[in-house]
C-alpha cells in the first residue's frame, strides 16, 4: 500500500510545510496533496512544492469544478506535469452548493452530471485527437449560445498533453462512487474503516465499472480514503479529529440531506450519526463533538499510543493485501507519525 501526505491548510494565511514534505519523501511517500474550499487555492500550492521538491507526486485532492472551466484545469495539469517530469495528479470535485453558489457564484445543479462532462473534456483535450467539441447540459465547446459572438472554432491544445495523465475524483456516495469508476482514474473517501470496503465502497464502484464497459475493472482504479494519525494520549487527540467529524456528520448538509451522515450511516453508526446531527443542527456543538464515537474514530483514523497505532495498521495491512485499499492519505502534524507509519507501511 502506498503512502500519500495530507497538506491541506485553511487558515487565514496561505502555508506550506515544507520540512513536513520534504520529511515525507525521504521517507518514500508517494504522493502529496492540497485541496482548496473559499480562501487558498489548490493549484498555487501544488507548484510550490513541485518547485520545492524531486521525486514525490504532487495532486490536487480537490480542484473545484465551479472555479475552474474544464479546459482551464486541462491546461493546468498539462503545464504542472510537463514542468514537474510527470508528477502532477489531477483530482477533481464539484464541491457544495455552498462554496458553488456562495461563493464562486455557479449553479450547481447536477454534480455527477457536471463531473462526467468535465472529465470528458478533459480527457479529449488530453488525447489532442482533434480540435475540441463539445455539447452536453453544462459545457458547450465552441460556445454558440444565445448573446455569443458566434466566432468560436474548435481548438486543439497547443501544449501535447498527457492521455493518461489520472484524474481523481472525492466521493463518498453511492452515485459519488458510481460516478468516480466510470470516469475517473480513483477516489478519495473521505473516510474508511477498512474492514467496511465491501459494505461502503466496492458494489458501487462495481456498478460504475461495469457501466464504462471496456476492460475498465479495480485493477485500474486507486482508493485512497484520508486518514488522520496522530501519536500520543487519546483523550488530549481525539477531540481535535472528532471536531472534523462533528462537522461533516452533522453540519455538512441539512437534516433529510447529508452525504457524509448517511456514509457514516451505512458504516454501522446509524444511532451516533442522527445524534450528533441532531445536535449540531440545533447548535448544541461541544455535545455533538462529544457524541463521535470513540470507536469510529478508531475504525476510520489512528490514534493513540504507537503500540495502539501499530496494532490497528494490521487491519490496514490486510486490507491493502486483499486489494480493497492502494494508498492512505495520511494527515498529520507530527514526523514520528509519518515515521511509523512508512516503518510498518513501507
Amino acid at each position: 500500500m502506498k503512502l500519500a501526505f495530507s497538506q491541506m491548510s485553511f487558515g487565514a494565511r496561505a502555508q506550506i510545510n515544507m520540512d513536513m514534505i520534504h520529511h515525507a519523501e525521504s521517507l518514500g511517500f508517494d504522493s502529496v496533496w492540497t485541496a482548496e474550499a473559499y480562501g487558498s487555492d489548490a493549484v498555487t500550492s501544488a507548484s510550490w512544492i513541485l518547485a520545492q521538491t524531486q521525486r514525490i507526486k504532487v495532486g490536487t485532492a480537490i480542484m473545484q469544478m465551479p472555479a475552474r472551466t474544464p479546459a482551464m484545469a486541462a491546461m493546468t495539469a498539462m503545464s504542472l506535469d510537463h514542468l514537474s517530469g510527470g508528477r502532477f495528479i489531477m483530482g477533481l470535485g464539484p464541491s457544495g452548493p455552498q462554496v458553488a453558489e456562495g461563493w464562486h457564484g455557479q449553479i450547481y445543479g447536477k454534480p455527477l452530471t457536471r463531473t462526467r462532462e468535465y472529465i470528458s473534456v478533459i480527457r479529449n483535450i488530453l488525447a489532442r485527437e482533434k480540435p475540441l467539441e463539445f455539447q452536453g447540459e453544462y459545457y458547450h465547446i465552441p460556445n454558440h449560445e444565445g448573446g455569443s459572438s458566434g466566432l468560436g472554432k474548435p481548438l486543439k491544445s497547443i501544449l501535447h498533453g498527457d492521455p493518461d495523465l489520472p484524474i481523481y475524483t472525492a466521493a463518498i456516495s453511492p452515485n459519488g462512487l458510481r460516478c468516480a469508476a466510470e470516469v475517473a482514474d480513483g477516489v478519495f473517501p473521505m473516510m474508511l474503516a477498512p474492514e467496511k470496503y465491501d459494505d461502503v465502497i466496492a458494489p458501487f464502484l462495481a456498478e460504475g465499472f461495469q457501466k464504462a464497459g471496456g476492460n475498465k475493472s479495480r485493477a485500474d482504479f486507486v482508493v485512497a480514503p484520508g486518514v488522520s494519525c496522530l501519536i500520543g494520549d487519546y483523550d488530549h487527540l481525539a477531540p481535535m479529529v472528532k471536531s472534523n467529524m462533528a462537522l461533516y456528520i452533522g453540519g455538512m448538509g441539512a437534516r433529510n440531506k447529508n452525504f457524509y451522515n448517511a456514509y457514516a450511516t451505512r458504516m454501522g453508526y446509524a444511532d451516533a450519526a442522527k445524534e450528533i446531527q441532531d445536535l449540531y443542527l440545533d447548535g448544541r456543538k461541544e455535545e455533538a463533538v462529544a457524541a463521535v464515537p470513540d470507536e469510529l474514530v478508531d475504525a476510520v483514523y489512528l490514534i493513540g499510543s504507537e503500540e495502539k497505532i501499530r496494532d490497528r495498521l494490521q487491519a490496514w495491512k490486510a486490507a491493502g493485501k486483499r486489494g480493497d485499499v492502494d494508498m492512505m492519505l495520511v494527515g498529520t502534524v507530527q514526523k514520528e507519525a509519518m515515521e511509523l507509519l512508512a516503518d510498518e507501511m513501507l
